[in-house]
């Protein structure tokens, strides 16, 4: 078991000897441990998925169409699932339409646009989707303790974009809880962990980081809008425009607009 409670930064998963086949040095292989990994398609999910396999995990990405307001996100998901080495990737679907309740889920209601980035940690906007993250992390507990899985990766950041409420910290420490209280894994003392990387690192921070770690940046997706090219003017694509600017660098997706 690698560790205990929410793991909110990055760390090295230890290796789990098995028997089976033999290694080089004539012992055998060590297996590595599972994680399941949130897989958007995204800037932050991308990164997760590499830091986690760095961290030494197998990784079961995880996806999800919930009808929202497009597909493309799912088309990155499964390139970046592909190239960062996930072992599989499983999409769930179901419909969060039949209620709304966000711009992403209720095409009534319009997505913001050419919002200052400066401004986009007041409140909590109309682009969250209500009780998402908790949603998505039930799946992969289930999913998780299913396949034995030690860990849940997350992307989630409260620094650049603070107004969603199940990106914090204090979120996560209490879906901690759940994930120790509620499964058959967590009753028996080796509770799965939610490994949220990113939480505190700064947009530019997480560029850097995916950097290192080889995320090919042109194959993910942030866009509200699935088009074919990313529309320039909603928050997430304001957020990583702003991101890559401040690094003195061009984000090589394309785009209708990099007007700031």
């Amino acid at each position: 078991m690698v560790g205990g409670g929410v793991g909110l930064g990055e760390g090295t998963a230890a290796a789990i000897a098995a028997e089976g086949p033999l290694g080089e040095a004539g012992g055998p292989l060590a297996a590595r441990p599972k994680a399941v990994v949130l897989l958007s398609g995204g800037l932050d999910s991308s990164t997760v998925l590499f830091q986690a396999r760095a961290d030494g995990y197998d990784c079961y990405a995880l996806s999800f169409d919930y009808q929202q307001r497009h597909r493309r996100e799912l088309v990155a998901a499964a390139m970046i699932a592909q190239v960062g080495g996930a072992l599989a990737h499983q999409v769930v679907r179901f419909d969060l339409t039949q209620w709304g309740g966000s711009a992403l889920t209720d095409s009534a209601i319009a997505v913001p646009e050419d919002r200052p980035v400066a401004t986009m940690g007041a409140g909590i906007p109309i682009t969250y989707v209500p009780a998402r993250n908790t949603i998505f992390l039930s799946f992969a507990l289930a999913y998780g303790e299913a396949i034995a899985a030690e860990r849940v990766y997350v992307g989630v950041n409260a620094l650049d974009y603070s107004g969603y409420p199940d990106c914090r910290p204090d979120y996560l420490a209490a879906m901690g809880e759940v994930f120790r209280l509620g499964t058959r894994q967590g009753r028996e003392g080796q509770p799965m962990t939610i490994a949220a990387p990113l939480v505190e690192l700064r947009k530019t921070e997480i560029i850097q980081l995916g950097d290192r770690l080889g995320v090919p940046w042109e194959q993910t997706w942030s866009c509200y809008g699935g088009g074919s090219l990313s529309c320039g003017r909603c928050d997430a694509c304001r957020l990583r425009l702003a991101a890559f600017a401040e690094l003195g660098r061009e984000d090589p997706l394309p785009y209708e607009t990099r007007a700031l």
